[in-house]
């Protein structure tokens, strides 16, 4: 016989613990030990309710945490926070003031990764456009006239020879 049901936690059994516990049933209870899963994590106690993104903002909110350092910022697409400046003028307290109310990212960069970046500096423009998607085959691709197209200008220049 083979049980179709996965047993992770205490939780998915009910009271039927106890009840072997009450009746004396050391091989039920042992059973039902056995079936459970042997992994720490799938125990009730280390399932919180609600979603890791969920409890970690309540707890920012409880707390009054400002929001967390970015790791990466882009240079093409947002206004990068700089506070070099800051710490150039005023020193390094108005430095660790202004990184704790709006924080600057770990790494600063472009669209690009900067060997690619490098690759685009030695290439012509049209590369460039290409790369970036700006330029499309089709915009490249000369538009030849049409077959009948070509016949009356052929009869066009044919009659300004003769």
């Amino acid at each position: 016989m083979q049980t179709t049901q996965v047993l992770l936690s205490e939780a998915h059994l009910g009271t039927k613990l106890n009840h072997a516990i009450s009746g004396e049933r050391r091989g039920e209870f042992g059973l039902l030990l056995a079936m459970l899963s042997a992994d720490a994590r799938d125990m009730a106690q280390f399932h919180l309710k609600g979603s890791d993104r969920e409890i970690e903002q309540r707890l920012h909110e409880q707390f009054e945490l400002p929001k967390s350092q970015p790791l990466l910022s882009d240079m093409s697409k947002e206004q990068v926070i700089d506070h070099s400046l800051v710490f150039q003028q005023q020193g390094l307290a108005a430095f660790h003031l202004s990184q704790c109310l709006q924080p600057e990212a770990v790494v600063t960069r472009g669209a690009v990764p900067i060997e690619v970046s490098q690759v685009l500096a030695n290439c012509s423009l049209v590369s460039k456009a290409k790369y970036t998607g700006d330029l499309t085959d089709e915009d490249l691709s000369i538009n030849t006239p049409h077959f009948v197209d070509q016949l009356v200008q052929q009869r066009l220049l044919a009659e300004i020879i003769v």
